[in-house]
């Protein structure tokens, strides 16, 4: 009878078929392997989904709860460490009064802020409430900061969640939709007023 051989976790599988050595078989085997190995390769593969009555699936099942213990150990970056690499790492491909624009928002708003919080902590009713402090924010002259000043805010932390997301395997907080920017108010000429010369000095 036939035998599959591959290597798992670094250890060498050897799983006994009810096939007989026939051409027929070892052609049905060796595509069975292909798809073994490619699933391994792609972090897929489950040894209970092919060999369900094979002694080395408990082994293998208490290897992956290690592994997986051993991921949820691990500590995210804060947003503070995070969002001082990516500025270090965006920097190059900014103009400089941009990229002093975009520093100063981060170390001024964001990092005093979030910076505590490790990066797949961050939610959208975080974001959200930070909005909302935002929108409480008054200028030297009592005014409220404007609705732009605000979302650009809000795409920089999102800029930064996601590309830590990507880096890290987690899902990014929704993007929150941007605020409504106020028109400034228009006070055309009538058709009268358009016709009239204009006066010069």
């Amino acid at each position: 009878m036939l035998q599959i051989d591959f290597q798992y976790m670094r250890e060498r599988c050897r799983e006994q078929t009810a096939l007989p050595d026939t051409p027929a078989n070892r052609k049905t085997l060796t595509k069975l392997l292909e798809r073994i190995e490619a699933e391994i390769l792609l972090g897929t593969f489950v040894y209970s989904n092919y060999f369900p009555n094979s002694k080395m699936v408990a082994r293998f099942e208490k290897q992956q709860q290690r592994l997986l213990a051993g991921n949820r150990a691990q500590r995210l970056p804060t947003l503070k460490e995070f969002a001082n690499i990516w500025l270090d790492e965006m920097q190059v491909s900014w103009r400089e009064s941009y990229r002093k624009t975009i520093s100063i928002l981060v170390q001024n708003r964001l990092i005093p802020y979030f910076g505590k919080m490790e990066v797949d902590h961050i939610t959208k009713a975080d974001l959200i409430q930070f909005r909302a402090t935002l929108g409480k924010v008054r200028r030297e002259n009592g005014e409220q900061i404007s609705a732009g000043y605000i979302n650009r805010h809000l795409k920089v932390i999102q800029m930064i969640l996601s590309e830590a997301a990507d880096r890290y395997q987690f899902t990014a907080p929704v993007r929150l939709k941007p605020l409504k920017m106020q028109k400034s108010d228009v006070d055309p000429f009538t058709l009268d007023e358009g016709k009239r010369p204009a006066i010069t000095g």
